[in-house]
């Protein structure tokens, strides 16, 4: 057991106060979710948090903190893991030493980077259906007053779960990784689906390319016309990509003006490439709001697997670079 110490007066407030940004994302869960892994995370110093889901037997990393950031999307197998243990066993669970408890996959927590986590379910329907995890890389990192605070954080999220749906573990997946506003996938699946599209690609020897995607003029429209303004153009811009895509294609919202698309199977970079110039002609038309003609537009970059990028940060990368340089040549052409 961690050692026993109660939360401070300080740390209540900060769970209270939580609570109160909670009610204002509204049914956003997957901000909710964001929001009580950042703080669980800083209230008991721990280097890292997760909400994980379950979902198919595997545990999804759906909102992470800290040191686990770049694991957003990751799986890991439910199985021999103590997050599929503590869904069995529906009570919160301690691991002093990643090393020694029999009950933790090593070798996964080895590839996260922690010696000792916490874990607590996340309830939704009277069923476990994921974990609200705390780790550090340093043995018996947590006492018994960071394990209350995390039951009361999950307590958080599970009221969420409540408010947000009546209908059971599919829509609170369709909320957990769909963005609020244009209801295109959000980060979190992104990241996921690329994952697994980039390893079935070096598997299968395929072709799998990104866009990644500015959006051009959404801060003139919010300064000028309002957010009310600015929320219909990112909608607006999000549908008029997905009507350039394939049906085996992901668009996404990666938050504020920026979008993605996973182009899987490439079989033809050319027309990859006029897919993109497509997508940047038709965001560039004008768009009508209540009368009013507003200038918008989208700055757009092409990474693809293997012949620019080997792994998900470097394909990122590449399109990003790709898209800023699209930008300036854009820019340039106005002036």
């Amino acid at each position: 057991m961690p050692k026993s110490k109660q939360p401070t007066p300080k740390q209540l407030m900060s769970v209270i106060q939580t609570q109160t940004a909670i009610a204002k994302l509204g049914l956003d869960l997957n901000a909710v979710m964001t929001l009580v892994a950042e703080q669980a995370q800083s209230l008991t110093h721990a280097k890292g948090s997760v909400v994980e889901l379950a979902e198919d037997g595997e545990m999804v990393y759906r909102a992470v903190s800290g040191g686990a950031s770049h694991l957003l999307g990751l799986r890991l197998n439910q199985k021999n893991s103590l997050s599929g243990l503590c869904i069995e066993e529906n009570k919160t669970l301690y691991c002093q030493d990643s090393e020694s408890d029999a009950r933790v996959d090593r070798e996964a927590c080895r590839k996260v980077g922690l010696r000792s986590m916490a874990v607590v379910p996340l309830v939704h329907c009277n069923e476990a259906i994921g974990v609200l995890k705390i780790y550090s890389e340093c043995a018996d990192a947590f006492k018994e007053g960071d394990l209350q605070l995390l039951g009361l954080m999950s307590e958080l999220i599970a009221a969420a779960m409540y408010h947000a749906t009546k209908y059971g573990a599919q829509e609170l997946y369709k909320l957990a990784t769909q963005d609020n506003l244009t209801g295109l996938a959000n980060r979190a699946l992104f990241l996921d689906c690329l994952r697994q599209g980039l390893e079935s690609a070096k598997k299968n020897k395929k072709v799998i390319g990104i866009l990644m995607i500015d959006m051009d003029g959404l801060k003139p429209i919010n300064d000028r016309y309002g957010h009310r303004a600015g929320d219909a153009a990112l909608k607006e811009i999000g549908q008029r990509i997905a009507s350039h895509t394939r049906n085996d294609d992901l668009v996404a919202r990666l938050g504020g003006d920026e979008f993605a698309v996973i182009l899987t199977n490439i079989a033809d970079l050319d027309l990859a490439t006029k897919a993109m110039n497509r997508i940047a002609e038709t965001c560039g038309l004008p768009f009508a709001f209540e009368n009013v003609s507003l200038k918008i537009g989208a700055s757009i970059g092409l990474a693809v697997f293997p012949e620019d990028a080997q792994s998900i940060d470097q394909l990122m990368e590449t399109a990003d670079l790709k898209m800023y340089h699209n930008k300036r040549q854009r820019k340039m052409a106005d002036v």
